[in-house]
C-alpha cells in the first residue's frame, strides 16, 4: 500500500512534467507527497575565495546561518513555483506535505530523505537538466535506481522531449 511518496526534483525545465506525475499518483493513492531538492555543496574554489576575504569566525557564521537562510529561501521559492504552476489547483497543492531543500550529493540526499521520511514510493525524472537526451539515464537517477530500498517511479524525460518536438 502506498501511503507516502517522495518526489525528487532538480527544478529544471521538465520538473513540472514530473510533478504532474507525482500529483496524479498522490491523488490516486490518497498519499502524502513530500518534495526534496538537493543543492550541491559549495565547491573548493568558492570556499577558498571566501577564506581569502573573510576571517574564520565570519566564514563559520556564514556557513551555518547563511546556508540555512539560503535553504529556507529555496524552499519558499519552490512552494511559490508550485503555487504558480498549479494556479487554481489548490487542492493539488494541499497534497504536498512538505518541501525540503538539503545540501549534498543529489542521490545521497534523495536516498537519505527516503529513509528519514519512511516513504513507500520515490518519484524521479530520468535525466537532470544537464544530461543530454541521448544519455539513457542521468547519473543521479541511475544511482537512485541502484541503491533505493523502496520502489522507484521514474518518468522518462526522453519520451516527453520527443513529443514536445513533434
Amino acid at each position: 500500500m502506498i501511503r507516502s511518496m517522495l518526489y525528487a526534483t532538480d527544478l529544471g525545465l521538465y520538473a513540472p512534467y514530473v510533478m504532474q506525475h507525482a500529483l496524479a499518483l498522490a491523488r490516486t493513492f490518497n498519499a502524502e507527497l513530500y518534495v526534496i531538492h538537493a543543492v550541491e555543496p559549495m565547491g573548493l574554489f568558492a570556499e577558498s575565495v571566501l577564506q581569502g576575504y573573510l576571517d574564520e569566525q565570519t566564514l563559520t557564521e556564514l556557513q551555518s546561518q547563511g546556508v540555512n537562510t539560503v535553504m529556507a529561501n529555496i524552499e519558499r521559492r519552490v512552494l511559490d513555483g508550485f503555487r504558480e504552476e498549479l494556479g487554481d489547483g489548490q487542492q493539488d497543492l494541499a497534497l504536498i506535505s512538505a518541501v525540503r531543500v538539503r545540501q549534498g550529493d543529489p542521490a545521497d540526499v534523495i536516498l537519505d530523505q527516503t529513509q528519514r521520511l519512511s516513504v513507500d514510493l520515490l518519484i524521479v525524472g530520468s535525466h537532470s537538466r544537464g544530461a543530454s537526451v541521448g544519455t539513457p539515464l542521468g547519473r543521479t537517477a541511475a544511482r537512485v535506481l541502484q541503491l533505493s530500498t523502496v520502489p522507484v517511479y521514474m518518468v522518462p524525460l526522453s519520451q516527453h522531449l520527443g513529443r514536445r518536438k513533434a
